[in-house]
């Protein structure tokens, strides 16, 4: 019999399909990264991941202001978010996890202004 994942001939137990368990882990790992149904859950996970790298990698200084064009340029979806923090004056900034945002007009032009997290911010969710 040969291995399912690298066509290796299998020694052992007569059901074995795996020469290894190397063999075992990358053949389910390609199948899962090959499926059509990729759930919704890894989806949102790594559009969140993304969003949050995008966040920490432009806004160094813990406040900013960029172009809408510039982070949708990298991959940055708005509509992926973990929390969002409502200022006094109903301001509204959507974060992802401790980097947030929100839509501002510049000179006609449609930004994002880049936050950080600040103690001062109620929390969302008491521990």
């Amino acid at each position: 019999m040969k291995c399912i994942h690298c066509k290796k001939e299998i020694t052992g137990r007569s059901d074995k399909i795996y020469c290894d368990a190397y063999c075992k882990s990358a053949y389910h790992y390609e199948k899962r990264k090959n499926e059509e149904n990729y759930t919704f859950f890894k989806r949102v996970d790594h559009q969140l991941k993304t969003n949050y790298k995008i966040l920490k990698h432009l806004n160094v200084e813990g406040f900013s202001t960029i172009r809408q064009e510039v982070l949708q340029e990298k991959g940055f979806h708005p509509k992926f978010f973990t929390h969002f923090w409502k200022t006094k004056k109903g301001e509204v900034y959507l974060f992802c996890y401790d980097f947030g945002f929100r839509t501002i007009t510049q000179n006609g032009k449609q930004k994002y202004l880049l936050v950080k997290w600040q103690p001062y911010m109620e929390p969302f969710l008491k521990l």
